[in-house]
């Protein structure tokens, strides 16, 4: 991989927020580093998006219309191929953090959260994703090839 892709290139991010200014800040720097973006603006969008066509990571806001980014993250966790979850809040709460852990969130962010900072945090997760896929399938290799072996 090149540098001009950028450190998230080809990866599929759903980005989750009622704020069109946040929404398309977010979507450019995630952009500018390869990645494909979505982009809901509540939470029963964001949920559709996760079931229909699943992203490797969502940038969820805590506040949403129609369904919180709460409701939202007990729905789209605790599946074996759940996205990795980067919560986004204005709230300065240790409870809704405390909270957001316990539904299986993997960061949890303090708006306004520097650009920079997002990106990097991003690219940390989905890192920490692809070597505990990658440890998977090297475990279930012998099991597949065993099972391709007789037809």
């Amino acid at each position: 991989m090149s540098d001009t892709q950028g450190r998230l290139y080809d990866r599929r991010i759903l980005i989750v927020d009622d704020d069109r200014d946040i929404l398309e800040s977010f979507e450019a720097a995630f952009q500018a580093e390869g990645a494909l973006t979505q982009t809901a603006m509540d939470g029963n969008e964001a949920i559709k998006i996760c079931q229909e066509d699943p992203p490797e990571l969502v940038v969820l806001d805590m506040m949403l219309p129609k369904r919180s980014g709460f409701l939202t993250l007990e729905k789209i966790k605790g599946y074996d191929d759940s996205p990795s979850v980067i919560m986004v809040t204005a709230n300065e709460g240790q409870r809704h953090q405390a909270y957001a852990e316990s539904l299986g969130v993997d960061e949890y962010l303090q708006k306004p959260v520097p650009l920079g900072k997002l990106i990097d945090t991003a690219v940390d997760l989905l890192s920490r994703r692809d070597e505990l896929i990658g440890d998977e399938e090297e475990g279930e290799d012998g099991d597949v090839s065993a099972e391709e072996s007789h037809p």
